[in-house]
């Protein structure tokens, strides 16, 4: 079940990005958003960590389970969105550069 969840995850965030590569075709550089996207994810863990912690410190426990458990669920998703390959611009046929002529010797 795991990885049937891992893999719509996966499509979905592909989909995301093809839409917005769609949409904004020459103002928008995925990567910077994947990687936008992984330091706001990774903030997002450690807060839900520290969440945790202070739950088990007041003696919590339901609570610190809860927050650890969505801690991980996005230390899942951080695994996800880190591992999908953002696609490169398309390259003319003219030169290895996109949108460019041949470099100049």
């Amino acid at each position: 079940m795991t990885q049937l969840h891992d893999l719509r995850l996966r499509l979905l965030v592909q989909q995301e990005s093809e839409a917005i590569a769609d949409a904004h075709p020459d103002e928008l550089d995925l990567s910077v958003v994947q990687a936008r996207c992984l330091c706001w994810l990774a903030l997002l863990a450690d807060a839900h960590e520290e969440q945790a912690s202070d739950a088990e410190r007041r003696g919590d426990v339901e609570q610190a389970m809860g927050w650890f458990a969505d801690s991980m669920r996005l230390r899942d998703v951080i695994q996800v969105v880190s591992s999908i390959e953002i696609p490169l611009p398309m390259l003319s046929e003219a030169g290895d550069r996109p949108d460019q002529g041949p470099l100049a010797a």
